[in-house]
């Protein structure tokens, strides 16, 4: 048995299923609803940066969102799902062209509200799976029932970075420095929520009421690790094509497949109420947990080994 990779693993599987078995406790807990909606659909949402894997005519999701918000425009009030995602050539120490995915939305509350979701959650299976409110990660403790941080994006830049956001946007190495200067400082010894993105980063995030340049956006770090993505939600259909739109030509310009336009999503996008949406890597919490930093020590399989 020694030579299956699985076998060496088996203690962070079983460490992986409690830590989801713990987060539909807490959903359900809370009177959420466990859905599933289809893995293969016509259109993805038409984002930048994010590459679909095509499946015949169709795509595999890169995200629930799109059919999950339209459960919300049906009148599902608190939902949740756990399932499958899929992003093209995605591979690396944190990355799997196919990860588990943990999506919630909650009518009625904003990015702000989620982020209280998040430490609950997080803090909820760190109890019952660890016993205490504490990860040790890489030689780091992380305590989690601290007061969590919470950045706005400019302020990270301000602190961590050579120049201003508005300057790196400018510039066009935003995703860079991001990447290279900001995120390895972030979430220890507490985690860290940083949060108000500029508009260009949210394509289905509402704006700021306050201030348009801004979107209602936040990512969660921990011990340097992203977490998660969540946003207060865009309901206005024909703001919300305007975007998409203007993502498609990003696409264009990369050279990239551009991906029809998500046409049902659109048209029932009018009836979804005000609402906040969240989507979180089970994959990388696990590592978490487990105290990794590669990704394959986390799951049953790796695409190499298929």
């Amino acid at each position: 048995m020694g030579e299956y990779r699985q076998a060496q693993i088996k203690r962070n599987l079983e460490l992986r299923a409690r830590i989801i078995q713990a987060i539909r406790t807490f959903f359900i807990d809370r009177k959420f609803l466990e859905v599933e909606t289809p893995i293969r659909i016509p259109a993805p949402a038409p984002e930048a940066h994010i590459n679909a894997v095509f499946t015949n005519d169709w795509f595999l999701q890169t995200s629930p969102e799109l059919c999950m918000k339209q459960l919300l425009a049906a009148g599902f009030s608190r939902i949740f799902q756990i399932c499958k995602c899929f992003r093209h050539e995605e591979r690396g120490a944190k990355h799997l062209p196919e990860l588990t995915m943990l999506e919630w939305y909650h009518s009625g509350c904003t990015y702000m509200n989620l982020m209280d979701d998040c430490e609950d959650l997080i803090c909820f299976v760190a109890r019952l799976v660890n016993g205490n409110d504490r990860i040790r990660y890489r030689g780091r403790e992380i305590h989690l029932a601290n007061p969590w941080t919470r950045m706005p994006v400019a302020a990270a830049f301000h602190q961590f970075a050579s120049m201003t956001m508005e300057k790196a946007l400018e510039k066009d190495c935003f995703d860079e420095i991001m990447v290279n200067d900001i995120e390895p400082n972030l979430g220890s010894p507490t985690p860290l929520f940083l949060y108000d993105y500029p508009a260009s980063c949210g394509a289905l995030a509402r704006l700021k009421p306050q201030n348009d340049l801004l979107a209602e956006r936040f990512e969660l770090y921990i011990a340097g690790i992203e977490l998660c993505n969540g946003f207060s939600e865009l309901t206005d259909p024909v703001e919300q094509k305007a975007r998409f739109e203007k993502e498609q030509q990003q696409r264009k310009s990369f050279g990239q497949p551009v991906y029809p336009m998500p046409q049902k999503f659109l048209r029932v996008l009018k009836d979804m109420p005000e609402a906040g949406g969240n989507a979180l890597g089970i994959d990388r919490l696990v590592m978490l947990f487990c105290d990794t930093a590669e990704i394959d020590e986390v799951v049953t399989f790796t695409p190499e080994e298929l």
